[in-house]
């Protein structure tokens, strides 16, 4: 990570800390602690989508898919099997790997609109089996009594703790993601991106750096999932259909696909929306998410993260306006 680089994750690391303390004692937004605890979960998903889209230039809707296969994973192992928690995430984690690397050979041998539909494709087997194994998974009255996680004796049962636990992972998350785009692996990714057949007639293995970031969105999605099943205790698949997806490919696309940082701002403001603003809109909030992304695609094509470089430009020529003004 570059020094800048550090520094806004040093910024963004302090506001996490203290944010529980900033919004705690307001009654009236005291729950916004339970809203980033959902948006850490969703981060996860995100930052692995962002290394996909933003970077190898990868299109895929089957992140709900890979969210549910973890979530379920853990779900079944603890509920049926008494597996403990933290045995069972890497677990889900493998088998969302292994799914990913066995679709992603074939699939991500398509380009454009076709990938998206085969992607598209898979999550919505997923979501079908995920409703018709009902012995295993409670079909579409979903699963109860899930066991939560606790370190040695110790239950992790207050949303303090979980947001701690759930952004620490997400502090962990965005260190991995950093060091493989400084890495020559990032190099490559963003070669793939930016021409994938020039890309590969400078030597670059473009099919195994493609089906291999690929692979990490699906572990990442599958954390994510595992984490929200011991957060919520419950499962029902409706949380891990295509229009999930959707809604987390929003999140890349509105805080900016070449940015994880624009994935983490996308991400914590369609959480807020979604939980916070839009539950009035009811049926309609399908049209609502779609008015964002028009707006987006329009205006901000490099996403909401493009206008904090031209925000600090405007103070800093305002400052120096009023220096020279007072000179």
């Amino acid at each position: 990570m570059s020094k800048k680089e550090w520094w806004i994750f040093l910024g963004f690391g302090l506001f996490i800390a203290v944010f529980p303390w900033l919004v705690q004692p307001v009654r009236a937004i005291s729950h916004y602690i339970d809203v980033m605890v959902f948006a850490g979960i969703f981060t996860l998903v995100t930052l692995g989508l962002s290394m996909l889209m933003g970077y190898a230039g990868q299109i895929s809707l089957a992140q709900a898919a890979f969210f549910g296969i973890g979530a379920y994973s853990s779900g079944i192992l603890t509920g049926h099997f008494d597996m403990n928690p933290w045995a069972a995430m890497p677990v889900g984690a493998c088998l969302a790997a292994f799914v990913a690397w066995m679709l992603g050979i074939p699939a991500l041998r398509l380009k454009g609109h076709y990938l998206a539909m085969a992607t598209m494709g898979f999550g919505v087997i997923v979501h079908i089996i995920l409703n018709e194994e009902i012995e295993w998974t409670g079909g579409p009255s979903g699963m109860v009594d899930i066991p939560g996680l606790s370190i040695a004796n110790w239950k992790i049962t207050s949303e303090i703790a979980w947001y701690y636990l759930i952004w620490g992972i997400v502090f962990l998350g965005l260190l991995f993601c950093f060091h493989i785009l400084h890495s020559r692996v990032g190099r490559a990714l963003r070669a793939i991106h930016e021409e994938e057949t020039a890309a590969e007639a400078m030597g670059v293995p473009t099919a195994r750096y493609k089906v291999q970031v690929f692979v990490l969105g699906a572990v990442f999605a599958s954390l994510a999932g595992s984490l929200y099943t011991h957060y919520v205790t419950f499962l029902n698949p409706g949380s891990f259909n295509l229009m999930w997806s959707v809604r987390f490919m929003l999140m890349v696309m509105v805080g900016g696909m070449q940015s994880l940082w624009g994935a983490v701002l996308g991400t914590i403001l369609l959480t807020f929306i979604g939980n916070e603003w839009l539950q009035v809109f009811a049926d309609f909030e399908i049209l609502v998410y779609g008015a964002i992304l028009l707006i987006v695609a329009l205006f901000l094509p490099k996403g909401l993260i493009s206008l904090v470089p031209l925000a600090i430009g405007s103070r800093n020529s305002r400052a120096s306006a009023m220096k020279e003004g007072g000179s």
